[in-house]
C-alpha cells in the first residue's frame, strides 16, 4: 500500500537524522565512518517515498495534507530539493569535518521542515 511504504520510507530516514544529530549535538560521540554510513542511506531513502504520493493515496492513516496533491507542483519541487540537500550532505560527510558536515545536516533538516509546513499535519 502506498501510505505504509511512504511512511516505511521516511521512519528509515527519521533514524538517519537521528543518530547524525545526536552526534552533532554532542549526545553520542561523533563517528565519522558511521555518520558516513548514515549519510549514505539517507541521500538513498530521500529518493524512494515520493512515487508513493499518488491519486487515492490521500485517504486512510496519513498526515499528507491535501496540498501534496492539489499543489503537487511545489510539492515536487520540496521533494527534489530535500534529495539534493540528502546528496550535498553525504558528499559533506566526506570531509569528516564537523563543521562542514553540520552546515550540510542544517540545510537538509531546514528542508525537511519546510516541506512539512506546507505537505504534513
Amino acid at each position: 500500500d502506498a501510505i505504509e511504504y511512504r511512511q516505511a520510507a521516511f521512519s528509515m530516514i527519521r533514524v538517519q537524522i537521528g543518530d547524525m544529530g545526536d552526534m552533532l549535538k554532542g549526545k553520542v560521540p561523533f563517528d565519522a565512518e558511521r555518520f558516513q554510513k548514515r549519510a549514505n542511506n539517507a541521500a538513498a531513502l530521500s529518493k524512494m517515498p515520493w512515487e508513493a504520493f499518488v491519486a487515492g493515496s490521500d485517504k486512510g492513516d496519513t498526515s499528507a495534507l491535501a496540498a501534496v496533491w492539489s499543489d503537487n507542483e511545489t510539492f515536487m519541487k520540496k521533494a527534489v530539493a530535500f534529495q539534493q540537500y540528502a546528496d550535498e550532505l553525504a558528499v559533506a560527510a566526506q570531509s569528516g569535518d564537523e563543521k562542514v558536515i553540520g552546515k550540510a545536516f542544517g540545510a537538509w533538516a531546514k528542508g525537511c521542515k519546510d516541506c512539512h509546513k506546507s505537505f504534513k499535519d
